[in-house]
């Protein structure tokens, strides 16, 4: 089975920084777009950013400038830098990558359990 494993959540002031990471693991024939959603209780999940395979980035207007999300392919992990945190991005963070898990299957989409990101004022 596919696993996505979020980690470096925490609480922070305002202003600081956060560096989330997020590795899949399992049979994984192909890894196309990774992306990071966030989450607040009552509000709809969020696309934050999104690296396709080929390397471009797209980032929500809410974050651009301030989070950059980057692929380590060989480890099958995606990172998001978040940086300028203000109380507004506090949610939890949720990775989702689109892979085949062998040549045979379609592309899906797998999520990670998420991790929780506090910013306080």
């Amino acid at each position: 089975q596919v696993q996505l494993a979020e980690s470096g959540g925490g609480l922070v002031q305002a202003g600081g920084s956060l560096r989330l990471s997020c590795a899949a693991s399992g049979i994984i024939f192909r890894i196309n777009t990774m992306a990071w959603y966030r989450q607040t209780p009552g509000k709809q999940r969020e696309l934050v950013a999104t690296m396709p395979s080929g390397g471009s980035t797209n980032y929500a207007d809410s974050v651009k400038g301030r989070f950059t999300i980057s692929r380590d392919n060989a480890k099958n992990t995606v990172y998001l830098q978040m940086n300028s945190l203000s109380p507004e991005d506090t949610a939890v963070y949720t990775c989702n990558a689109g892979l085949q898990r062998t040549r045979g299957d379609p592309v899906r989409n797998y999520w990670g359990q998420g991790t929780q990101v506090t910013v306080s004022s």
